[in-house]
C-alpha cells in the first residue's frame, strides 16, 4: 500500500505498453536467446510477469495510501484495470466472437463441461482438506472462534474461486466474517489465484507435450481452429481506415449498449431479490444484481448473434487481432495487481490457500487422464472456475482466438452457481474446522 514511484495513470499505462511492445518484439526473434527462451516460457506469461515486476519493485501499483491536504490518510488505487476489465475485456470478447462457428463450439462435447464441474468439485473438497492437514501442524491458523472464526472468511474464497466477485461477496455477507480480517482472504486471493493462473500459461507453453502425457483428443478443438482459420483466410482483405472505425464502433458500440443494458438489470436484480424475505435465497441470487455480469453475458450474446449476419466478415480485416490487442492490456493490468512479495507475507493463509488450490489442480489432472480431456479445457475449466470472467476468456484465447468464446460461456456458468456451490463448501469447512 506504499505510494508507487508513478501514480499517473497515463504514465503507468505508458509502461504496460512498453512492457508489451517489448514482449512482441522479443517473441518475434527467430534465433538467439529470446527465440530458445519463448519456446519455453509463453508471451502470455510475459505480459502478466513483467508488470508484476514494476509494481514489486514499487514503480506502479494498483492501490496506495497517501495523506492528502487536510493531513487524512486515504486510499488512491488506479483505473487502469477497471477500465480495462470494463471496456477492454467486453469489447474483446464481441471481436473474438464474431467469426465464432457456436455449433462447433458445442461439438466440442461434454469434457468440457466435466472439467468445469471437476473444477468446481476440487474448489468445494480442498478447502476442507485444507484445513484438516494444516490444523494437523498448526492449529492456531486454522482455528479464531465466532466471526473471527477462519472458516468464516474462506468461505468468501470459496465464493470467488467458484464464481466471482458478486459471490465473495454475498459469502461474507451470509457468514458475516470480521470485516476487519477480510483484506487477508483478498489478499490470499489475489496470490495464490494469480500464481495458479501463470503456472496455467506457462502450461499452455507445453500444450502438445501435456496432451501427449494425457493421452487427449485434440481432433474437435483442433478442428474449430481450423474452420476459423479456413473462414478468415477465405475473407481475408487488406483492411482500411473505413474496417477498422467500423470493427471499433461494433466491438464499442455494443459494449455501450452493454451498460447501458446492465445498469437496468442489475438495478432490477438488485430490487428484486432484495424483496424476497429469504436471506439464503437473496444471496444466491445476488450475482444477477452484479453490473459485470450483466455487461460480459448481454456483450457475448450480441456477439453471438452479429455472428449470424455479415458482421463476421471483418474477420477478414482483423477482427480478433484487435480483440486480441484488448486482452493482452487486460493481461498486463492484471499482472500490476500482482506484488511478488506478498507470496512470502502471512504465511498461514497462504499455504491453506496453496494447499486449497492443489486439491483443485490434482482433481483436474486426475480426472483429465482418466477421460483423456485435452489440456485446454483443464486450464479453461479452472480458470472458468477461480478466474471467472475475466480470466477464463485469457486463457482460452490463448490457445486460439477463436475459443475464447468457450471461456466466456463456462464463466457465466460459474457466477450461477457459486454461491450454492460455495455454500456447500463453507458446510464442510466449518465441520473441517470443528475437528
Amino acid at each position: 500500500m506504499n505510494q508507487p514511484l508513478f501514480t499517473n495513470d497515463a504514465i503507468v499505462f505508458g509502461i504496460l505498453m512498453i512492457s508489451l511492445g517489448f514482449v512482441f518484439y522479443s517473441e518475434s526473434k527467430k534465433s538467439g536467446f529470446w527465440h530458445k527462451f519463448y519456446k519455453i516460457v509463453p508471451g502470455l506469461f510475459m505480459a502478466y510477469f513483467i508488470p508484476a515486476i514494476f509494481t514489486t519493485i514499487g514503480a506502479i501499483a494498483p492501490e496506495w495510501k497517501t495523506t492528502n491536504t487536510s493531513g487524512e490518510i486515504v486510499k488512491e488505487s488506479s483505473q487502469l484495470y477497471y477500465v480495462a476489465s470494463r471496456f477492454l475485456l467486453p469489447a474483446a470478447l464481441v471481436l473474438m466472437t464474431l467469426s465464432i462457428d457456436l455449433k462447433a463450439i458445442f461439438n466440442l462435447g461434454s469434457k468440457a463441461l466435466i472439467m468445469f464441474f471437476t473444477g468446481t468439485v476440487g474448489i468445494i473438497i480442498g478447502g476442507p482438506i485444507a484445513i484438516l492437514l494444516i490444523s494437523l501442524v498448526s492449529p492456531e491458523t486454522v482455528g479464531g472462534a465466532d466471526f473471527d472464526a477462519v472458516w468464516r472468511g474462506l468461505s468468501t474464497l470459496a465464493g470467488s474461486w467458484i464464481g466471482g466477485g458478486a459471490n465473495q461477496t454475498a459469502m461474507l455477507e451470509i457468514y458475516q466474517y470480521n470485516p476487519a480480517k477480510y483484506g487477508g482472504m483478498i489478499f490470499v486471493d489475489i496470490v495464490v489465484a494469480n500464481v495458479w493462473m501463470a503456472i496455467l500459461l506457462i502450461g499452455i507453453g507445453k500444450k502438445d507435450t501435456i496432451n501427449k502425457w494425457l493421452k487427449a483428443d485434440t481432433s474437435a478443438i483442433e478442428e474449430l481452429k481450423e474452420k476459423v482459420i479456413s473462414f478468415t483466410q477465405k475473407i481475408k482483405k487488406n483492411p482500411t481506415l473505413t474496417d477498422y472505425m467500423i470493427i471499433l464502433a461494433i466491438a464499442f458500440g455494443t459494449v455501450g449498449f452493454g451498460h447501458f443494458t446492465a445498469s437496468f438489470l442489475s438495478g432490477f436484480f438488485k430490487d428484486l431479490i432484495g424483496s424476497i424475505s429469504s436471506e439464503i435465497t437473496r444471496n444466491i441470487f445476488t450475482f444477477l444484481g452484479s453490473q459485470f455480469f450483466w455487461l460480459v453475458s448481454i456483450s457475448t450474446i450480441i456477439a453471438v448473434l452479429l455472428s449470424y449476419t455479415k458482421a463476421k466478415n471483418y474477420e477478414g480485416a482483423g477482427a480478433s487481432k484487435i480483440g486480441s490487442i484488448f486482452i493482452y492490456m487486460l493481461v498486463a493490468t492484471i499482472g500490476m495487481k500482482m506484488d511478488l512479495t506478498m507470496i512470502f507475507d502471512n504465511w498461514g493463509l497462504i499455504i491453506i490457500g496453496i494447499v486449497w488450490m492443489s486439491v483443485h489442480a490434482g482433481l483436474l489432472i486426475l480426472v483429465a487422464k482418466l477421460i483423456k480431456a485435452p489440456y485446454f479445457f483443464l486450464a479453461v475449466g479452472s480458470q472458468a472456475n477461480v478466474g471467472g470472467a475475466a480470466s477464463a476468456p485469457i486463457v482460452a484465447s490463448a490457445f486460439h482466438p477463436s475459443l475464447a468464446t468457450v471461456g466466456v460461456l463456462l464463466a457465466v456458468f460459474g457466477y450461477a452457481i457459486g454461491t450454492i456451490a460455495a455454500i456447500g463448501c463453507t458446510i464442510l469447512l466449518e465441520l473441517a474446522a470443528s475437528f
